[in-house]
């Protein structure tokens, strides 16, 4: 019996099409090795191949993330010092340009030398980083000495008053996230044949450091490099039961460092207990009256120069409270959107560094984005009232030449650390062709 169907049509060749006649091959798709259509720039190709939320894990992204950020957050500061410090400089009988002049040279000087530090190789900074923890430390330690000078009972900054004051707890900190990935890293490899005591090295620098800060009483800082040291000997492979035990005494020790204060503990019940009509007016004082800023600010806040309480109602408006005025000019979306500027930074830092093909340079940017995530966070939990206060300033936005430079400065070395991974090389290589 004959078929009814018909015979598939042939080629002039007689040869039957295939199914993919009529389609580009899939190699041939794009002109580029990785596939992105751009011969020139294959970063740039990488990065158009990511769409929709994809685009938050991409490390190029990331890269101009972070950069966009530490950009906002800094000028952001400037314009915020400004408006906040005002109405004290002119009741001091100073300029109200005195301190944004001041901050605004501290921010050329601290952009000059974060892109001298981005410019400098990884391999550098894993070479030098046990020096420049010795002089972090060396420098600390000077606050014990006459040139050590003493602010609000802490005795953390060194200088000339009147001429030039420096605070090197700064320094300590980048220094600590400097080297505790380079001993981590050398103690790692140690580990099988020496057993715990090739920690030995950076767990005495870790408390080293932290027995220079605490000579000087500084609490906060203190507590910035545990999180700090912490996190390197988390992620850098320490045991278990030994980091739960060192972290066990280092709460004990900060323990006793607060019930030993008097101060310190008024500070604390005042946070977490009703204040007295007398503590109204001392010790819970500038906690209330940083509520109140941010209490009035409402969703879109009172404007920029608006604030009632940087008139001298909140002490230290444009240094440690400065997330207070914040909040009452810009509103509640202001508030947040520096927040979200802190949120892009830390997950931009890990993002990489979960990317990286060198351990090393993967744990300096999750050290320096803890760093700087947690003093944001400790900042604006101290502001609206979760914490004690601790003298600790918001990274990028408090006034002050320390921390703004060596903020400046981690995120030049973060950027150095961050041009070691294969995409960003790639797209940074291609752009200085």
């Amino acid at each position: 019996m004959a078929s009814n169907k018909k015979p598939p049509r042939a080629s002039a060749s007689g040869v039957r099409p295939s199914r993919g006649v009529g389609r580009r091959p899939r190699a041939q798709r794009s002109s580029s090795p990785n596939g992105s259509g751009d011969n020139g720039n294959p970063g740039a190709g990488r990065l158009n191949s990511y769409t929709g939320w994809r685009s938050l894990l991409n490390p190029l992204w990331c890269f101009h993330g972070f950069r966009i950020a530490v950009l906002a957050l800094t000028c952001f500061g400037v314009v915020m010092v400004f408006s906040s410090s005002s109405i004290t400089m002119i009741s001091q009988g100073a300029s109200p340009w005195k301190q944004a002049i001041s901050q605004g040279v501290y921010c050329v000087m601290g952009l000059a030398l974060g892109w001298g530090a981005s410019r400098v190789s990884a391999g550098a900074y894993h070479h030098w980083s046990f020096a420049f923890i010795g002089v972090a430390i060396a420098l600390q330690l000077v606050t014990i000495t006459p040139l050590g000078i003493s602010v609000n009972g802490n005795s953390g900054w060194i200088g000339i008053p009147g001429v030039f004051t420096m605070q090197p707890a700064e320094v300590l900190k980048l220094g600590l996230c400097l080297w505790m990935p380079t001993g981590m890293e050398i103690a790692t490899r140690r580990y099988a044949q020496r057993g715990l005591r090739a920690y030995t090295a950076p767990i005495l620098v870790f408390l080293g450091s932290l027995a220079a800060v605490m000579v000087g009483k500084d609490l906060g800082t203190t507590m910035i490099l545990i999180l700090i040291g912490g996190t390197s000997l988390l992620i850098g492979g320490f045991p278990p039961k030994w980091l739960a035990g060192i972290s066990a005494v280092l709460v004990g020790l900060v323990a006793i460092f607060v019930v030993s204060s008097p101060n310190r503990m008024r500070r604390i019940l005042a946070t977490y207990q009703p204040c007295s009509t007398d503590a109204q007016q001392d010790v819970c004082y500038q906690a209330i009256h940083a509520k109140y800023a941010m209490g009035s600010g409402g969703l879109l806040g009172a404007g920029i120069g608006n604030s009632r309480e940087k008139w001298n109602y909140l002490p230290e408006a444009h240094n440690d409270f400065i997330y207070a005025i914040i909040g009452e000019e810009t509103g509640f979306f202001g508030a947040l959107m520096v927040i979200l500027l802190y949120m892009i930074l830390g997950w931009c830092l890990v993002c990489i560094a979960v990317h990286m093909t060198n351990r090393y340079e993967a744990m300096v940017l999750v050290c320096i984005a803890v760093w700087i995530v947690c003093q944001a966070l400790v900042n604006i939990m101290v502001v609206v009232g979760l914490l004690p206060v601790m003298g600790i300033p918001m990274p990028f936005i408090s006034a002050g030449g320390s921390s703004l430079i060596m903020c400046l400065i981690a995120a030049g070395v973060a950027a150095s650390m961050m041009r070691e991974q294969p995409q960003i090389k790639a797209a940074t290589a291609a752009l200085s062709s």
